[in-house]
């Protein structure tokens, strides 16, 4: 085994994604009424959610705390990973985002399993306890982000799972003039991130890139 890598290129993307699960019914058409509902069509890739199942499932997770619902695509996945009594709770700051979110979830076959939360993250987290949670995945504005894992570095349990997304900043990573006005605050939270000695994590090309990693 040689220490180069092998780089990983669409094709690569391609051949995972069609030897993935296949993306259910269910989460095809909450996608397709989010674009309808005028709600971005950024939330995770399929083959992402996958990804965050077999994680949650690995570490037995039973309460996720989710920064950044928007449509409810990775709450509703998240929670099919989660056993009977877990619970994903998702904090939106946008009401319009939350009550779709909201109405999707409970129609969904984990419907006592998402609980969405209106409001900022900054303001949300804190009602957390501490050690309450098993995972977290942050999904929202990249120039909070310092914030919100700092804030669930206290609310996720020992051992516990942290998923952090757009660890590539939307592709524009090694842009020398970024077009998307969160990259450089992406650039500095991958660089505030790796500081972080309690964590044991590693960026993992999936999707647009997310950070995986456990709290030591």
């Amino acid at each position: 085994m040689s220490d180069s890598p092998t780089l990983v290129t669409e094709d690569h993307f391609k051949y995972i994604t069609e030897r993935t699960r296949p993306e259910d019914a269910f989460l095809r058409e909450l996608k397709i009424e989010a674009r309808k509902a005028g709600i971005p069509p950024i939330n995770v890739s399929w083959h992402q959610a996958s990804l965050m199942q077999i994680l949650l499932k690995l570490i037995g997770a039973k309460t996720v705390i989710e920064v950044g619902t928007l449509a409810g695509y990775s709450a509703i996945a998240m929670a099919r990973a989660l056993p009977k009594g877990g619970k994903v709770h998702t904090i939106e700051y946008l009401p319009k985002h939350a009550d779709f979110a909201r109405a999707w979830a409970a129609k969904s076959d984990v419907a006592d399993r998402v609980e969405v939360h209106v409001g900022a993250g900054v303001d949300v987290l804190p009602k957390f306890k501490a050690d309450s949670a098993d995972a977290c995945f942050l999904d929202a504005d990249k120039v909070s982000y310092p914030k919100y894992l700092d804030a669930c570095l206290k609310i996720v349990r020992k051992g516990g799972l942290f998923m952090v997304d757009n660890a590539f900043a939307f592709g524009e990573l090694f842009a020398k003039k970024p077009e998307d006005r969160e990259t450089p605050a992406i650039k500095a939270f991958n660089d505030y991130m790796a500081t972080k000695k309690e964590l044991h994590g590693l960026i993992v090309p999936v999707g647009d890139g997310m950070w995986c990693a456990v709290k030591e």
